[in-house]
């Protein structure tokens, strides 16, 4: 039986009706209904194809055929929970597991990020026996009660900040404290996380953990300062913490010259808890937590079981599994160093032709593209992104902002993208920028009404 269509403006109308108002659509003013997509491009319910820079959760390519496959087999034969034994989730652990220092040899299986970063919390809470948790400004770590209340990025809209959350400065050596001049960026802001510590402890509180992405997304697609993660678990270590590392934007390759974004800090470096999700299952919902062997012992201590319905189930792992074998086989690694390389360049050259452009920054395919009215004051431009945003639309172009001031353009696409949409995507960038620069005084930010801000997640 084929499924029900409607007409754009009735599937708006419907959906106005039917589905909760905070669940917001990219481009609200105009929203683009899409039907069907295939590698990095979307097509909408005319044909009309668009080019996807942000479709990071559909790592390999949308609808990638050989995943595809691998979830039609393996629902044709078996999906069950994983109370019953079967050979997809240990395979796939296997898998996950070289890809991982040794010491992260234990795995629970889960449906989302959002999951993942709620089990961590509980994981390191159990084995610290402290309650507090330190995050990075501006984090965001999913959507359940327990993710806003450790995410500064959500829990400052809404009831404020728990006594049991502390907020370390973001280490942004753009915009941040400590900034591309200084000698010693990543102790500098390793520091702050010693100078929490610190205040921690003089309340009598006791700090169970430092959540830390490995790439800041949402806080402006940041690169952390090289020895900032290995000092500041130094110093959660020494208080009795453990430090969880979120994978969830940036695992799986995107990096290019690493499978996890953390493996850039240096071989040396391990976390103790790694949590990872949107890029897993290629669009299907799944999410994993690795963790060390005594960390695994001190939860399953309590005698309570972890039972998660869906999470590691047959499907779920085939999937997982035929992600996998897509990374290697198609060598996306290598295609996000290069064509990452040659994205970061080509927006480097626009950097040095308009003024409006203050940083581009990034690794792999996780890279971002600061906006500012003033160089020297980095005033952020943050009408100006939003008219790219929506002139890149009109062009069949899908890219979105990230940052506080949500003036980064971001960038994160499927693994295939290519050296040729590399190049188109940066050449509209260029013609908008030179139109947008021509009619607006960039120097005297217009008001935030003039232009509306497109809604992304």
């Amino acid at each position: 039986m084929a499924l029900e269509t409607f007409a754009k403006a009735e599937t708006l109308s419907m959906r106005t009706k039917c589905i909760g108002q905070s669940c917001k659509l990219f481009y609200s003013d105009d929203p683009v209904k899409i039907v069907r997509g295939r590698g990095q491009y979307l097509y909408d319910e005319n044909d009309v194809r668009y080019l996807d820079c942000i479709g990071n959760v559909h790592h390999v390519g949308h609808c990638h055929p050989g995943v595809s496959r691998a979830a039609a087999a393996q629902s044709e034969l078996l999906n069950t929970n994983t109370r019953f034994l079967h050979d997809n989730i240990i395979s796939y652990a296997n898998r996950l597991s070289a890809t991982l220092p040794d010491k992260l040899s234990v795995f629970y299986f889960l449906n989302s990020g959002s999951e993942a970063n709620d089990l961590a919390l509980r994981l390191a809470q159990q084995y610290t026996q402290h309650e507090d948790v330190i995050v990075l400004d501006h984090a965001y770590h999913g959507n359940l009660k327990s993710l806003i209340d450790i995410s500064p990025y959500k829990f400052r809209q809404l009831a404020g900040q728990k006594e049991w959350v502390h907020v370390a400065p973001l280490p942004d050596v753009y915009r941040g404290l400590y900034r591309e001049d200084h000698p010693h960026p990543g102790k500098a802001y390793a520091d702050t996380v010693k100078g929490v510590i610190d205040d921690v402890h003089s309340k009598g509180r006791k700090i169970s953990a430092l959540f830390c992405e490995s790439l800041p997304s949402v806080g402006g697609q940041i690169i952390l300062p090289q020895g900032y993660l290995t000092k500041a678990a130094e110093y959660v270590r020494s208080a009795g913490g453990v430090l969880v590392v979120d994978e969830v934007q940036t695992g799986f390759g995107r990096v290019g010259t690493h499978f996890w974004a953390f493996q850039m800090e240096g071989e040396a470096f391990c976390p103790d808890i790694v949590t990872m999700g949107k890029p897993m299952g290629n669009g299907h919902p799944l999410a994993c937590v690795a963790m060390t062997e005594e960390i695994a012992a001190a939860f399953a201590a309590t005698g309570v079981e972890y039972y998660n319905t869906f999470g590691g189930n047959p499907v779920s792992c085939a999937i997982g599994l035929a992600v996998l074998d897509v990374i290697e086989q198609e060598d996306l690694r290598g295609n996000a160093t290069r064509v990452g390389a040659h994205l970061k360049d080509l927006l480097t050259q626009l950097q040095a032709k308009h003024p409006v452009v203050g940083d581009v920054r990034g690794v792999g395919l996780f890279l971002g593209m600061e906006l500012v009215t003033d160089r020297e004051l980095r005033t952020p431009a943050t009408d100006v992104a939003a008219m790219v945003v929506n002139r890149l639309k009109a062009e069949r172009i899908c890219v979105s902002t990230d940052g506080p001031s949500e003036n980064v353009i971001k960038f994160k696409p499927p693994m295939c993208f290519t050296t040729q949409d590399a190049e188109l995507v940066v050449q509209k960038i260029d013609v908008a920028l030179t139109d947008i620069q021509g009619h607006v005084a960039v120097m005297t930010p217009q008001p935030r009404a003039s232009y509306p801000k497109p809604m992304f997640g």
